[in-house]
């Protein structure tokens, strides 16, 4: 996720390099053609020029508030696997007196492996040594490896309630917030499994460019400077508008303008050691990087 501390212009730059190449080569070639007598006279009527802008803009909002959305409504999900991840725990706390402190342990173990494999597993990335650690000890080998972590806590729930450590109503209060976190992990792999159409994507790249190669002949060709910087500002404003919008409509793909799951992932894991009453629990890391993943 993007930081507003210090946000790197370079990184935007890097994802449009080859477009704004091409532009600037392609209105500089036209500007100067323009020079020569024989194309003064080649012109585009400036109102077709303005409807097709118009309808590239709506397209471009459009465009921009459904990505957002997606990435919004990621980080919503985050924000209630966090909540769900300290409500897990500190029900367990309450629930299991001092003496089982080996099972109020496992939970909060268990717990702090499941977001750490579910980001790892959003993202398609191999499982950190201490996720691969956790699941090789426990003999756990599933497809889907954050899932069967929640299918530990459900046989743990289960087993606590069959030996009458738990009442029933707190079995049912443990299984409601197991569900809720199961809910948000289906939810992030709709998201990741649902592509965006590309049919929209391929029109709305289509008029881009469209309206790049058109631009520079409703212009005023007397003013030769003028005429190279307009084509090369709005046709690059639109592509980046867009870029941002392709970059944010996946918020699963490693990049930075990620969910930021490892440090959700890290401020979980530390809430949750604190709330056993570990002592020295190592800070949240700290770089000065212009994003966090």
């Amino acid at each position: 996720m993007l930081l507003n501390r210090s946000i790197s212009i370079l990184y935007f730059l890097n994802l449009i390099k080859w477009q704004i190449v091409l532009v600037t080569a392609f209105a500089v070639a036209i500007g100067f053609l323009h020079l020569l007598p024989e194309f003064k006279g080649v012109s585009v009527p400036l109102n077709m020029l303005t409807l097709m802008g118009t309808i590239v803009s709506i397209l471009l909002a459009f465009r921009t508030s459904q990505s957002y959305e997606r990435w919004w409504e990621a980080r919503v999900i985050w924000g209630a696997i966090v909540n769900d991840s300290r409500t897990l725990i500190r029900h367990v706390i309450q629930f299991l007196p001092v003496s089982e402190q080996e099972e109020r342990k496992a939970f909060a173990d268990r717990q702090i492996i499941f977001v750490f494999a579910l980001g790892e597993s959003l993202r398609k990335l191999r499982f950190s040594p201490e996720v691969a650690a956790y699941t090789k000890f426990h003999s756990i080998e599933a497809t889907n490896i954050p899932n069967a972590l929640l299918d530990e806590h459900s046989r743990q729930i289960s087993e606590l309630a069959a030996q009458g450590k738990i009442s029933e109503f707190q079995q049912l209060q443990l299984n409601e917030v197991t569900a809720r976190l199961c809910d948000s992990m289906g939810k992030c792999e709709r998201i990741k499994n649902t592509v965006f159409p590309s049919s929209y994507s391929m029109i709305l790249h289509t008029l881009i460019y469209a309206f790049t190669v058109l631009l520079p002949f409703g212009l005023d060709h007397n003013q030769f400077l003028i005429e190279i910087a307009i084509s090369i500002t709005i046709p690059l404003l639109f592509i980046a508008v867009e870029k941002t919008a392709i970059i944010m409509q996946d918020p699963f793909e490693n990049s930075p303008v990620d969910t930021p799951m490892t440090a959700l992932a890290q401020t979980i894991s530390i809430n949750i050691r604190q709330m056993m009453g570990e002592k020295d629990v190592p800070p949240k890391p700290q770089h000065d990087l212009y994003y966090e993943m």
